[in-house]
């Protein structure tokens, strides 16, 4: 079984299928591709946004081996199915518990899998940092921005901001100035941060093609970057109106007095992006942490965790991109063919070139890593009244004065605060919440979420059925 249809999901199911195994690809969207090939709808009438994407051909050729392998019934495509939770209960066994949403809402029903060999390709999320104002209706993420416009064709606003960190902005700015909103990009580090990098793009031409059309599409459209400023505060009454953007010192502290005032209809903030690691938590893998410091997946050279009959591939063991992700992807896949006495697909020197590939990969993504940190002084753009757990209502100043009271790390605050106890399970506040309360203490691992999606109690009285997978 392979959860995730992303790139490095889809790499594992064609390697597998095309080994001679039988696969289900668990998938929450409605299509094939993950959020990296986000489509719209079938049928819908939005374009197909070919410049919102990159390396078509890969995930032609990979959606097209499933397909084949699901018309010969060696391959079954659970799209609109969540994972829940999932149970190890001995070797070369595993049970995910499903959610089947595909028929829409309040028609769900639960789906019990069985599987010998599972590969995790659950993928990342962005990491949101809140600032005065971020909980304005027009105020985003940069993946939510890039989501509207692969799903759905739909451009946020006339008037954009992008802001945050990393080479994620650059596609982001580039499809909505080519759609023709006014856009601006504020880009927190100094790019002489990359400097100690340069070996490690320099060993991926690609990666500087690609960055060198964004530039292209940037200044076609005129679209001003700012280095080194932030967007610090959002301002508007029912919905974004203008943003606070500022410049920032070494240590990511606002510079007194550069703040300026900037009209703005759309705001889209990225800080990286955060591995998935709910069922990898749940199944007992271990974690080891990322060349961007994150907790990730813990793989050997095959992607094999340390749970038997569990893989992991992609985001999940650290974020680097799609091409990464394939390749992973790929080896996860030949790891399982190995693991069960079959002959490999790729090869043996196909292999070598593969490792070879995805080591190029993991050093320009610590040098991405490297070059465009967090900045450590974000937390005091945060005014005391500020939101940072919008499920639970908790702000700023809530945490600051549970930590004055002597609470130590996440779980504490938690505790005292209710931050990260709501809806979303602290994916959106545990970034902002660990960085107020500081380091160490009770709670700075990564959670266990034992129901890593919302079930609807219907769905559980209804029970489930049984449905092993080979």
């Amino acid at each position: 079984m392979v959860v995730g249809a992303g790139p490095a999901g889809l790499a594992a199911a064609a390697v597998a299928v095309l080994g001679g195994l039988s696969v289900a690809l668990v998938d929450a969207g409605q299509e094939l591709g993950g959020q990296f090939w986000r489509h719209p709808p079938h049928g819908s009438a939005v374009g197909d946004g070919k410049d919102l994407h990159h390396d078509l051909r890969s995930y032609r050729q990979l959606t097209a081996t499933v397909r084949d392998a699901a018309r010969s019934g060696r391959c079954r495509s659970l799209l609109g199915h969540h994972v829940w939770t999932a149970v190890h209960p001995a070797p070369g066994q595993h049970v995910l518990h499903l959610v089947d949403r595909s028929a829409g809402p309040g028609r769900e029903s639960a789906v019990r899998l069985e599987a010998r060999h599972v590969v995790l390709a659950t993928g990342a999320y962005d990491r949101p940092l809140p600032f005065p104002g971020w909980d304005l209706p027009g105020v985003y993420t940069a993946g939510g921005l890039q989501a509207l416009l692969k799903g759905a064709g739909v451009r946020a606003g006339s008037r954009v901001v992008v802001g945050g960190t990393g080479p994620f902005l650059l596609p982001v700015a580039a499809g909505l100035a080519a759609r023709g909103a006014s856009v601006v990009v504020c880009e927190a580090n100094d790019p002489r941060r990359w400097a100690g990098g340069a070996g490690a793009a320099l060993g991926l031409p690609g990666k500087l093609v690609e960055g060198a059309g964004y530039a292209a599409t940037l200044a076609r459209h005129r679209v001003p970057v700012q280095l080194r400023q932030a967007v610090t505060a959002a301002h508007g009454t029912d919905r974004v109106e203008a943003v606070t953007i500022s410049r920032l010192d070494r240590s990511g502290a606002v510079v007194a007095g550069s703040g300026r005032r900037l009209e703005a209809d759309a705001v889209g903030t990225g800080w990286g992006f955060v591995p998935q690691l709910d069922l990898a938590v749940t199944l007992g893998a271990d974690l080891v942490p990322s060349w961007g410091g994150d907790q990730v997946v813990g793989v050997d050279r095959w992607q094999r965790t340390s749970v038997p009959g569990l893989s992991a591939a992609g985001e999940v063991c650290g974020v680097g991109g799609a091409r990464l992700a394939l390749r992973e992807g790929q080896l996860a896949a030949e790891g399982v063919l190995r693991d069960l006495g079959r002959p490999g697909v790729t090869g043996d020197r196909g292999v070598v070139a593969v490792r070879r590939e995805v080591a190029r990969h993991r050093r320009f993504a610590a040098a991405m890593a490297h070059a465009h940190p967090v900045p450590a002084g974000w937390t005091g753009w945060l005014e005391d009244s500020t939101t940072v757990c919008r499920c639970e209502e908790v702000c700023a100043g809530q945490v600051r004065r549970a930590v004055a009271d002597g609470a130590v790390g996440v779980r504490q605050v938690k505790q005292l605060t209710r931050a990260g106890m709501g809806w979303c399970q602290g994916r959106m506040c545990a970034p902002a919440v660990a960085a107020l309360a500081g380091p160490g203490g009770p709670g700075t691992e990564v959670p266990e979420r034992l129901v890593a999606t919302p079930v609807p109690l219907g769905v559980l009285a209804r029970g489930t059925g049984r449905d092993p997978i080979p």
